[in-house]
Parts: C-alpha cells; sequence; structure tokens
C-alpha cells in the first residue's frame, strides 16, 4: 500500500538514458520501521541505543541485516536489454518483466551519447576506457547501431506481417531494445544493488538506474541511507596482510576524544572504533 507520506514520488518517472525510466510504484516502511523491527527483535539488548539514528547505524556497522528487510520498494523499470541482462543478476528481487511472445516488441532502441563511444580498456577487460574516440568515428559507430537497430524491426515486423510467432520474429532483435519490468525488493538487498551498481567500475548504463534509484530511497530512508553511504558504500575492508602493512605505517597511536569527535565519530561509534584501534595497534 503507497504510504501518503511519499505521494510526490510514487508514479513520479525520472528519465534514464535516451528513453528509458525508473517509477517508484509502492514503498512499505520507512526508517521507522527498522527500529521497530529491531526493538521487537532485540528486546532489552537494545535499550542502550535509545536514538533512532543510533541504533540504524549501530544495525547498519555490525551487519545485522534482517531490520533492513522489512522495507520494501516495487518499481516499474524501462531499460535495454542489455543492462536488463546484467541486473537480473541480483536474484533477491521479485521481477516481472514485459513478454515479447505475448506483445509486440516496442520499436525503441538504445543510442549511446556520443562521449559514452569509449576504447576498451586495457586493465579491465570488461569494461571501456576513458579514452574518447574521434569525433568522425564515434559518429560512424552511432550510425551503424541505428542502421542496424532500424534493419533488425523492419526484418521483425515483415515476419509478423507474414504470421510468423511473435516468439519467432522477436529473436534477431537487439540487445539494445527496450523492455519493461516491475522490480520489488527489500531493502537489505537494494543496498547491495546498489553497491555494486554505483561503483565507478560499474558499466555506464546501469549506473545511470542506480543513481537514480539511490536518490529516490534516499528521500525515504534519509537516515538509514546515511548510515549506508558511511559504512557500507563509501568504506573499505582490508585483508590481514594489509592490515599488517598499515599497522607499520600508524604513528602516533589512537586519537583523543576531540579530534575523533571532529572526524564525526563519538557516542557508541567513537567506543567501537578505539576498541577496534587498540586491537589494531597492540594485537
Amino acid at each position: 500500500m503507497n504510504d501518503n507520506r511519499f505521494t510526490e514520488l510514487i508514479g513520479k518517472e525520472y528519465k534514464c538514458l535516451d528513453k528509458g525510466f525508473v517509477r517508484l510504484l509502492d514503498v512499505m516502511g520507512d526508517d521507522s520501521s527498522i527500529v521497530q523491527a529491531a526493538r521487537v527483535s532485540y528486546g532489552k539488548g537494545t535499550k542502550s541505543v535509545s536514538e533512532d539514528r543510533g541504533l540504524i547505524r549501530y544495525l547498519m556497522r555490525h551487519r545485522h541485516t534482517s531490520p533492513f528487510e522489512m522495507v520494501e520498494f516495487k518499481f516499474h523499470v524501462k531499460l535495454p536489454i542489455f543492462v536488463a541482462r546484467q541486473w537480473i543478476r541480483h536474484r533477491t528481487a521479485n521481477v516481472n518483466e514485459y513478454s515479447g511472445r505475448y506483445s509486440e516488441m516496442k520499436e525503441e532502441c538504445y543510442l549511446p551519447e556520443t562521449n559514452a563511444i569509449r576504447a576498451q580498456s586495457m586493465t579491465n577487460k570488461q569494461a571501456r576506457s576513458d579514452e574518447q574516440i574521434d569525433a568522425e568515428e564515434t559518429a560512424k559507430i552511432i550510425g551503424m547501431l541505428g542502421d542496424t537497430q532500424f534493419r533488425l524491426f523492419r526484418e521483425y515486423d515483415e515476419m509478423l506481417n507474414k504470421n510468423v510467432a511473435r516468439e519467432i520474429a522477436r529473436i534477431n532483435l537487439p540487445l539494445s531494445t527496450y523492455t519493461e519490468w516491475y522490480w520489488k525488493i527489500d531493502l537489505h538487498n537494494l543496498f547491495h544493488f546498489l553497491k555494486l551498481r554505483l561503483d565507478e567500475h560499474a558499466q555506464y548504463e546501469i549506473r545511470v538506474y542506480a543513481e537514480v534509484m539511490s536518490d529516490i530511497i534516499r528521500q525515504i530512508v534519509p537516515i538509514t541511507y546515511e548510515a549506508f553511504d558511511d559504512f557500507v558504500l563509501n568504506s573499505q575492508t582490508f585483508s590481514k596482510s594489509e592490515l599488517k602493512a598499515l599497522k607499520a605505517m600508524c604513528q602516533g597511536g589512537i586519537p583523543d576524544d576531540t579530534k575523533l569527535e571532529e572526524f564525526g565519530i563519538k557516542g557508541g561509534e567513537r567506543t567501537e572504533f578505539k576498541l577496534k584501534m587498540r586491537s589494531f595497534l597492540e594485537d
């Protein structure tokens, strides 16, 4: 059921790429739902964390994930098929996609902008580099993509006119063809999706959708998104060997409380940080 507090977000169309979009159809829960679920689950153990923000941040940094599953989002997404094939690898959502067997495919294909046409990366086998291809060659490539898309849809139309089954006529349509789906997911698994797809190494086209979705959910669960940003999205983990190297590099010991507060580390987070540092430096 739609939450009346988010009326301005429900159904609003956020443009993505040249012809795609993201629309939030429904939302269940918010920051308070996470707090409520945690306090039911943990009982007396949460009394030392009285503030909602403090509790949410505690849950996030200690990876207590089940309370975040109490919040759910349902999106309507229009996206190129090649983006959908990457997206569907996140198998923790409920998906219902437009069917090319039941309905005719719309003649809508993704054509990248000129600055998206890049050379293959020499260091990442699955990604483009920052190297821009010259303008003349870029125009030629975009022309080739558009011409092929047009030709394949003309052949598709011809087969449909000859009463060829839709499930056969569609098989040569390009991966650039737009599809649509309803995608329902809980907040915990949505954060996992965003952690991977907001990364600068994710393919640009799927990153566009991830950025739009992150902007939407930040408005609904601002406290939780802040914790996600601090403890997951912009955090780093280190291997045992890397920690040894860092330990050798550290000088000056543990900062005092005043210095830690200047960095925004206070309360329970400050206590835990000092314990981690003490274990790290004295081990």
